[in-house]
């Protein structure tokens, strides 16, 4: 998709800073509290918990929905466009084992935010592009604690992707000390996990990935 064809086919509107993704946490209410303290300093909250499946897994979607309505802070499931559905949350974010993208768009509706995963690959972004991602996501640019075997993209990569048009998330071992190097290469969102619910102090680090941005955008 060439940026004339994205212009055709307008993306929902995701911010830029922060795409913060929960941690696994079984515990729906520390889960609510971790998140609850550090919500307001992300663009976008992605509910990802491998530790929870079905029944809980809704449950905390749910209870999640309020708290991001409050903050005023969209709300993706991970993997689930079924689960995002069937909660009312803002949208979904798929990998290549999730499903087709077509078939979420539909099933959501065009107001819906639906992202996907490109891992180093621009074919794979195109044809997300193509087929209705409101934004495409590379990664892992860093070695990453969360997933150690992903594949590895680069800045160019990046840079590479303005191609298409589309707001760019950058995930994978994102710290805000490198942080800055992924934002010049085009980075709009960068997505991250342990780098704010692991630190010593989640707000502080969620702070330190804002100034990260303010800094970029100073400097060009």
């Amino acid at each position: 998709m060439s940026q004339a064809d994205a212009a055709m086919h307008p993306a929902r509107s995701v911010g830029r800073g922060l795409y913060l993704l929960t941690p696994d946490e079984t515990d729906t209410g520390r889960l609510l509290a971790r998140v609850e303290a550090v919500v307001g300093h992300a663009a976008l909250l992605q509910y990802r918990n491998k530790a929870a499946q079905g029944a809980l897994a809704r449950e905390q979607v749910s209870a999640l929905l309020p708290l991001c309505r409050e903050r005023g802070v969209p709300l993706l499931v991970n993997d689930d466009w079924r689960l995002a559905l069937a909660c009312g949350a803002d949208g979904a974010h798929l990998g290549e084992d999730d499903g087709d993208l077509r078939a979420a768009r539909d099933a959501l509706g065009a107001d819906a935010i639906l992202g996907a995963s490109c891992y180093d690959s621009l074919p794979r972004a195109r044809a997300a592009a193509a087929s209705g991602a409101d934004y495409l996501a590379f990664g892992a640019f860093f070695p990453s604690s969360t997933k150690p075997l992903a594949r590895r993209a680069t800045p160019e990569l990046l840079r590479e992707a303005r191609q298409f048009g589309l707001p760019l998330v950058a995930i994978g071992g994102i710290t805000p000390d490198n942080a800055g190097m992924v934002v010049e290469a085009g980075a709009d969102l960068v997505a991250v996990i342990s780098g704010v619910f692991d630190a010593p102090d989640p707000v502080a680090a969620a702070q330190a990935y804002h100034r990260t941005f303010r800094k970029t955008q100073e400097a060009n």
